[in-house]
C-alpha cells in the first residue's frame, strides 16, 4: 500500500486585507515576508510534516516549484541540508509547471512501488508574482505543503493516477521576467482548463470504476474563484464534494495550491473517504486517494488550518511593494556588507542551515556555534552535535535598528535562550514590535 504517511504545510503570517491601505480588495491573501522565498516556506512545511517523525527514515526529497531562487542550483539539496536530514539519499527539483507538485507526487510513487525508496518526501511551495493590483495579483498567494509519501503506516492510499499532457500557452512567466502573464481568459478556460481537467477526471474515474459521487472532497487547482466554481459544476459535484479553495483567505499558491488542499482535506475528512486531487498546467495531473484507519490528529502538526488563523495584517500596500523590492527605497547610509564567504559558508553549514549548536560530553553546557574550547569547563575538543531548531526558545534581550536599511523597519536583533541550555543571537522574523517582551 502506497500512500501518504505524514503531512504538513506553511501558510505565512503576513496578509494583505481590506484593511490593508492601498490595496482596496475584498476578501485577503497570504503574503512571504521580505526574508522569505520557496525553499525557506518548503523548509517550514517539511518540519510540519516531519514533526515527531525519525528523520532518518527519509530516502528522497522532491521539490516542486515555479519560483526557485536559483536558476541554476538544485533547491531540494538545500531543503535536506536545513531539514538535517541523511546525505545519502536523492534529492530531485521539478518546475516550470503548475502541475509539477502532482508530477513529483507521482514520482515519489513510483520510486516506492518500484523498489528504490521507502519513504519521499515531496513538497511543493511558490511565491509569484504578478502586476500589482491586477486581477491575477487580487486571487494569487504564498505558501508551500510536504507530503511523506511511503510504503508503510499511511494514511491516505493512493488508489489512481491518471496524467494528460498538451501544449497550452495560457499561463506563463518569461525567462528574466518577474510577472506572470495570461492569454485571453474564455478561450484558455474553454480549450484550456475546463477540457483538460474534465478529461484527465473522467479518465481517472473510469479506470477506477468510480462515479463523481463517490468522491467526499475534491481538492483541484484553478485560477481564481470563478473558474474553480465553474470546474466544480462541470464536473458535476455537489458544493459539500468540493474542498475550499481558501480565496478569501490564502489565495492560488500556484504549484503548491492541489497539494495545500489536499492537507487542509486531510485536517478534516473521515477514514474510508475517496480524495480526487487535480492539478493543470500544459495537460492534467489527477489521483485518488482513500482514507485509511490510520488517519489520526497530530496535535502538534500546524497543517493549514492553524497557520490560517495565526495571521498579521499589512498594514500599507507599500511595504509589501518594498519587500518585492519594487518599490524606489534610499540605501542606508552605512559601509556595504561584507560578501558571503562561499569556503566559511560551507564550513558553517551545519550551523546556519541545520542550526546545530555543541553540547560539551565533559559538563553538559550547550554552546551555539559550537566550540572547540568549552567556555564553562575549559575542555578541549570534547564537543557532540545537538539539534536546536526543534527546541523552544525565550527571549533574553534584544535590540531595535531603525537605520539600518531593512526592508521591514525596524530590524529587531535579539537574544534567545534555548530550553535545555544553549543560547543564539539572531533576527526575529514575522515580528510585531507592540508584543515583543524580554521573557
Amino acid at each position: 500500500m502506497v500512500g501518504i504517511r505524514s503531512y504538513g504545510a506553511y501558510v505565512p503570517k503576513y496578509r494583505l486585507t481590506k484593511e490593508t491601505k492601498g490595496w482596496g480588495f475584498a476578501g485577503e491573501k497570504a503574503v512571504a515576508n521580505f526574508d522569505e522565498d520557496s525553499v525557506t516556506m518548503a523548509v517550514a512545511a517539511a518540519a510540519d510534516c516531519l514533526a515527531e517523525l525519525d528523520r532518518g527514515l527519509v530516502d528522497g526529497v522532491i521539490f516542486a516549484t515555479t519560483t526557485s531562487p536559483y536558476e541554476e542550483k538544485q533547491g531540494a539539496a538545500t531543503i535536506a541540508t536545513a531539514l538535517d536530514l541523511r546525505t545519502d539519499i536523492f534529492t530531485s527539483d521539478v518546475g516550470n509547471v503548475l502541475r509539477a507538485g502532482t508530477s513529483a507526487l507521482r514520482a515519489a510513487s513510483d520510486a516506492i512501488r518500484g523498489g528504490s525508496a521507502k519513504n519521499v518526501l515531496v513538497i511543493a511551495a511558490d511565491q509569484r508574482m504578478a502586476a500589482p493590483k491586477s486581477a491575477q495579483d487580487r486571487s494569487m498567494g504564498d505558501g508551500a505543503a510536504a507530503l511523506l509519501i511511503s510504503g508503510d503506516d499511511v494514511v491516505a492510499e493512493i488508489e489512481g493516477f491518471h496524467s494528460i499532457s498538451e501544449h497550452m500557452i495560457d499561463i506563463w512567466r518569461s525567462a528574466g521576467s518577474d510577472f506572470i502573464q495570461t492569454g485571453e481568459e474564455r478561450f484558455i478556460a474553454d480549450e484550456g482548463y475546463n477540457r483538460l481537467m474534465r478529461e484527465a477526471v473522467d479518465a481517472l474515474l473510469e479506470k477506477q470504476g468510480i462515479a463523481i459521487g463517490d468522491i467526499a472532497r475534491a481538492a483541484y487547482s484553478s485560477w481564481d474563484p470563478r473558474r474553480h466554481a465553474e470546474l466544480s459544476r462541470l464536473l458535476g459535484l455537489d458544493p459539500a464534494q468540493v474542498q475550499d479553495p481558501l480565496y478569501g483567505q490564502m489565495g492560488n499558491t500556484g504549484t503548491a495550491f492541489p497539494l495545500m488542499l489536499l492537507v487542509a482535506a486531510l485536517e478534516e475528512v473521515d477514514p474510508g473517504d475517496r480524495l480526487l486531487v487535480a492539478a493543470y498546467g500544459d495537460g492534467a495531473d489527477t489521483l485518488l486517494l482513500r482514507v485509511t484507519n490510520a488517519l489520526l490528529p497530530r496535535p502538534e502538526r500546524r497543517g493549514v488550518r492553524r497557520h490560517l488563523e495565526t495571521r498579521a495584517v499589512i498594514e500599507d500596500y507599500d511595504a509589501l511593494l518594498q519587500w518585492r523590492q519594487l518599490l524606489g527605497k534610499e540605501m542606508a547610509r552605512r559601509p556595504s556588507p561584507m560578501e558571503v564567504s562561499l569556503q566559511a559558508a560551507w564550513r558553517e553549514r551545519d550551523q546556519n542551515l541545520k542550526l546545530h549548536g555543541g553540547r560539551c560530553t565533559s559538563c553538559g553546557h550547550i554552546t551555539y556555534p559550537p566550540q572547540r574550547v568549552c567556555p564553562f569547563c575549559n575542555a578541549k575538543d570534547e564537543v557532540e552535535p545537538v539539534r536546536l531548531a526543534d527546541k523552544r526558545g525565550e527571549l533574553f534581550t534584544y535590540s531595535m535598528d531603525y537605520v539600518g536599511g531593512t526592508p521591514d523597519v525596524p530590524s529587531v536583533i535579539a537574544v534567545v535562550n534555548f530550553e535545555g541550555g544553549g543560547r543564539i543571537m539572531c533576527m526575529l522574523t514575522d515580528r510585531d514590535v507592540e508584543l515583543i517582551r524580554i521573557g
